[in-house]
């Protein structure tokens, strides 16, 4: 029993705590894509349920991922698959996450006029045509999750403690 504890070496104590919020924020990302509320998704959500989280990982990283916590190849991630793999990938900084201050700095770019949001259109046309694209479904997706229901508007610094994680976890 004494070698597991030393091999989880010195941020086993320190990790513990922060778990339950670990898996709260997850929990959280995955049940905003789980339309059919039976705790599994679509892999095609995968991408964007992680980038939610704050992680970015390479295409390449991405499918490596589904390919661990797919279920039998049938197109869906159980949440009971893809909990403990994404804990992993949270606690370890596997995939860096963009600092608050950069992100505030990139909304603030697209907002021109400095209004402290942006409309769905906007957001739309900047993330289906320039850098990585989001298709026009994850679109749709993303914008039923974050936008602000009764004025149809993307508050991004409301926005962005959702988008980020503390990287001291």
């Amino acid at each position: 029993m004494m070698e597991d504890k030393q091999s989880a070496g010195p941020y086993a104590s320190a990790t513990e705590p922060v778990v339950p919020d670990v898996h709260k924020k997850i929990k959280a990302a995955f049940t905003a894509f789980d339309h059919g509320s039976n705790n599994k998704v679509d892999v095609r959500e995968i991408g964007t349920i992680i980038y939610s989280l704050g992680c970015f990982p390479t295409q390449a990283d991405l499918h490596d991922i589904i390919a661990e916590v797919e279920e039998d190849h049938t197109g869906f991630i159980p949440l009971d698959k893809f909990l403990p793999a994404m804990t992993k990938v949270l606690l370890e900084h596997k995939f860096p996450p963009i600092p608050e201050a950069l992100l505030l700095q990139a909304f603030e770019v697209l907002d021109k006029e400095k209004k402290g949001y942006l409309e769905p259109e906007e957001l739309t046309k900047y993330m289906t045509q320039e850098g990585e694209l989001f298709t026009q479904a994850e679109m749709n997706e993303m914008l039923t999750a974050l936008a602000d229901h009764e004025k149809n508007l993307v508050y991004y610094k409301d926005l962005i403690s959702q988008l980020t994680i503390d990287p001291d976890m």
